[in-house]
């Protein structure tokens, strides 16, 4: 038997022999006895030394004896001051989020349930707005010679205030003095209205030949002569929207804006135009100005026209053709020299006076003009500086 109570190997042996000779019998194993850690510590130097380490380990780690976690420990109220405070801000942060999120639905949804939901929405404005900026960006650089010029003539008419926004088609330059400022549009609306007609007649919406009935309820005082027909007289929308152009007649504005949806719907078509101040509230004629525009709206809006941009060749030539027919040459037209050629619409109500216009000179230069005065009631005045910065627009463009 060796030490830990097992047969030698020739035990073993002879063992199994002398199992051969002797039937088989079950064989009870002694329990094993688990020996005492310190006594076999003894006797095994490894383990002994190992029990040591492990001993002297526990008590290095201990509270007492390491500076260390005292360190930590010290130091722990602070730490949980600073992420108390962390933790304070960031749930504020998140709570204001919040609160903005909520007050921001809650203002849409105010605006979608109040009783002016069916204006054009004020995201649609300010997307206009934006994308007006970017089309007075891509113009290209203000011609401040012209400009100042302008500017000296306006201080000879201290009772006015003037809105202008020119622009030389073939470079890009442009003049704006106060000319994205909203001002009462007299029947320069009239301009706006007709290129959603003529938009309407391209997509097959509206025919030329189409018969107009006139209303009692969209018969209008002021300029124009349809007033004086019957009611449930009938006009071609040709017809209609000629008279309403060529001789600004008010009945036919009212009928085409009937016809076109009201003017609500022609609001949000003029958003699309990104015309930013250009709104219809009233029928025409409109005397209190409470429909508007901008010098800027108007000039734009016939800068995408000779592009091409809103109509097709054949409704922008008719267009063109229309507005080279305008009655009252009173305005732009007398800056001009007989050979040059205008299209142009005009505005007039005792507050302001306008006139509108695409100048094609002899030379091969084309230019707009879009000329917007605030006067005292009817001031002559306002006649003789539109008149004045026609001439010397012309007169630059000509010999700059």
């Amino acid at each position: 038997m060796n030490r830990k109570g097992k047969k030698s190997p020739l035990a073993r042996v002879k063992a199994s022999k002398s199992n051969l000779k002797q039937p088989e019998k079950s064989v009870k194993l002694p329990k094993q006895i688990k020996p005492k850690a310190k006594g076999v510590a003894a006797k095994n130097p490894r383990l002994r030394n190992n029990l040591e380490a492990s001993k002297n380990k526990l008590s290095s780690n201990s509270p007492g004896k390491n500076k260390r976690f005292q360190q930590q420990k010290s130091r722990s109220p602070l730490w949980l001051a600073v992420y108390a405070v962390a933790i304070a801000v960031g749930l504020s942060t998140i709570l204001g989020t919040t609160i903005s999120l909520a007050n921001s639905f809650k203002d849409s949804v105010a605006v979608n349930n109040s009783p002016t939901a069916s204006k054009v929405s004020a995201n649609s404005q300010n997307k206009a707005k934006l994308e007006n900026l970017f089309a007075i960006a891509s113009l290209g650089k203000e011609i401040n010679p012209l400009k100042l010029k302008l500017e000296n003539l306006v201080q000879q008419y201290p009772e006015l205030e003037p809105e202008f926004f020119l622009v030389d088609l073939d470079t890009k330059g442009f003049v704006s003095i106060e000319g994205d400022k909203s001002i009462s549009s007299a029947s320069t609306i009239k301009l706006p209205i007709v290129v959603a007609f003529l938009q309407d007649v391209d997509q097959g919406k509206i025919g030329l030949d189409e018969q107009l009935t006139m209303t009692k309820d969209v018969i209008g005082d002021g300029s124009g002569n349809m007033r004086y027909e019957k009611p449930g007289s009938k006009f071609s929308a040709l017809e209609t929207v000629t008279k309403m152009m060529t001789i600004s007649d008010n009945t036919a504005t009212n009928m085409l804006i009937k016809r076109l949806g009201g003017m609500e719907a022609l609001n949000q078509r003029f958003a699309k135009m990104k015309l930013t101040q250009t709104r219809l509230r009233n029928p025409l004629p409109d005397l209190a100005g409470t429909n508007t525009t901008s010098a800027e709206d108007l000039g734009n809006l016939l800068a995408k026209i000779d592009s091409g941009d809103l109509l097709s060749l054949r409704a922008r030539d008719r267009l063109l053709h229309i507005m080279g027919n305008i009655v009252n040459d009173s305005l732009l037209p007398q800056g001009l020299e007989p050979e040059a050629l205008i299209a142009h619409k005009t505005g007039d109500i005792k507050s302001v006076l306008a006139d509108v216009g695409m100048i094609d000179m002899p030379n091969g230069k084309r230019y707009i003009a879009s000329i917007f005065v605030k006067r005292p009631d009817n001031s002559s005045q306002a006649l003789e500086l539109i008149q004045e910065v026609s001439r010397q627009t012309y007169q630059y463009f000509q010999h700059p």
